[in-house]
């Protein structure tokens, strides 16, 4: 099966994509202070090679590519008990004169990479006629997520990101506007 003139282009966006991530990737890996935020880069980054060398695949050979991305499970900490309070961030100091980036700065580029890229993947997906490519898509899609909760857990957890919890009359407000739907 060939690829489509869409799946083509989406691919050669979403291949230039994975070399941006890749690359910024391994700088912030040589710059990042907090070790765990460099054991998630540590360990998502041979996904990112994998996930560009796959698309690579696609491109030189769509028959023999093998379409299988190794899709990490969404790992969780903070967020797996139930959140009852509001967390502001502390205040962000604009860089405008960067030589080196500081552990929110990181964190932040890649989690913005990170969602962008799903974003890209979801579409390409929907748009793709080779199911092994759409697939393929799906699965990128899904490895994007994950990566990006984690990031984002970190960032929540250190204060970097606001985590901000509905009151009862915010959730009740947009509750009262649905009722279920009875079939039959």
């Amino acid at each position: 099966m060939k690829l489509t003139i869409c799946e083509l282009s989406y691919l050669n966006e979403l291949i230039s994509s994975c070399v941006n991530t890749i690359t910024c990737m391994s700088l912030f890996k040589n710059q990042v202070k907090d070790e765990e935020l460099k054991a998630l880069l540590n360990t998502h980054f041979p996904i990112h090679v994998e996930d560009y060398n796959q698309k690579v695949e696609f491109v030189k050979n769509v028959d023999t590519a093998s379409g299988k991305l190794n899709v990490p499970q969404l790992n969780t900490s903070i967020f797996s008990e139930d959140i009852n309070e509001t967390k502001s961030a502390e205040a962000v100091a604009v860089n405008t004169n960067a030589t080196q980036l500081n552990d929110r700065e990181i964190a932040l580029s890649y989690f913005l990479t990170l969602k962008r890229a799903g974003k890209e993947y979801a579409i390409a997906s929907m748009e793709a006629t080779n199911p092994k490519l759409r697939q393929f898509l799906k699965d990128a899609y899904t490895m994007s997520c994950n990566h990006s909760y984690e990031v984002y857990e970190w960032m929540a957890k250190n204060n970097y990101y606001p985590i901000i919890v509905t009151t009862p009359e915010q959730t009740g407000n947009i509750a009262s506007i649905y009722n279920p739907i009875t079939l039959g």
